[in-house]
């Protein structure tokens, strides 16, 4: 894997990449960075919380492997901070192995003075799979009072911002636009599926692929919708019933969608779980970029 770009995470978690920072907009100097990282017991980023200055990092494969698709990694963490390690560092290896490039989009998050709200119980979102015709518009915000959450909108215009950047550099990066897509988790696959709801100018991604992550906003399906993939395991509460309602949206406006659904437990899957069949969705993800062309 070739590191052609790095977010400045820290100095000890990049040491062996270089470190050359993106960022999506220019730096406000009054804006305090309180930025922070979580590392393993090896150096190696775990997570990152505190997130002011949006940027991106850019992995490339190798020349000779590449296949001109991009995939936009949207890492989960309840709005409150980026599972950067799992869902962007291992998946951009594993990307770039296939010759696709990874773009891991470090949006903005609720600083730790921006707690999530304590919610009422009337208020609070709590429904199964069974349950999903109870949502609205299938958006399964946590907090159903209405009230405006300004870090949900912030992470989405980062997401439009990200894939524009890619727009302007896909010649010098080698990516062909009509191949560049979202994979986000949990809360990540919230900010993807809000960045094609909303994107109202080119470039427009061209396909979505969200794990255990459901709409965060009111989902009217766009005209010309990218083709989504979904997985999640069928007893992740509120969010399984969430994507049920989403795959369904997809299809009666007539797009493209294909749900995986695992019976083997009830919340956050990765690869490595190799007794379960949540264990296998990467592999499904795969083949379902190529078989739709990507």
């Amino acid at each position: 894997m070739r590191l052609l770009l790095t977010t400045t995470l820290a100095a000890l978690a990049f040491c062996s990449f270089g470190q050359t920072e993106i960022k999506l907009y220019p730096v406000n100097v009054e804006t305090t960075n309180n930025e922070q990282v979580r590392l393993e017991k090896d150096g190696r980023v775990r997570s990152v919380f505190n997130v002011s200055n949006p940027s991106l990092t850019v992995f490339l494969p190798d020349a000779d492997k590449a296949t001109g698709t991009a995939v936009i990694l949207c890492a989960g963490g309840g709005l409150m901070a980026h599972s950067w390690g799992t869902d962007v560092l291992d998946m951009a290896e594993w990307l770039n192995q296939r010759g696709i490039a990874a773009i891991g989009l470090k949006y903005r998050t609720r600083t730790f003075g921006g707690k999530r709200p304590q919610l009422d119980e009337k208020d609070r979102l709590s429904v199964t799979i069974t349950e999903f015709d109870k949502l609205n518009k299938s958006n399964t915000n946590p907090d159903q009072s209405g009230n405006p959450d300004p870090s949900i909108d912030n992470a989405i215009n980062d997401a439009l911002r990200a894939l524009e950047i890619v727009g302007e550099h896909a010649a010098e990066w080698h990516i062909d636009m009509s191949k560049v897509g979202f994979l986000g988790f949990s809360a990540g696959g919230g900010v993807a599926i809000g960045a094609v709801l909303r994107a109202t100018t080119q470039p427009k991604a061209a396909f979505l692929a969200t794990i255990y992550g459901p709409s965060l906003i009111d989902v009217d399906v766009p005209k010309n919708a990218p083709k989504l993939f979904i997985a999640t395991r069928g007893d992740h509460h509120n969010v399984a019933a969430g994507l049920v309602s989403l795959y369904l949206d997809w299809k009666k406006a007539g797009a493209n969608a294909e749900m995986h659904i695992y019976d083997d437990g009830a919340g956050p899957f990765g690869p490595d779980d190799v007794g379960n069949t949540s264990g296998t969705w990467r592999e499904s993800f795969y083949r379902w970029l190529t078989f739709n062309g990507f």
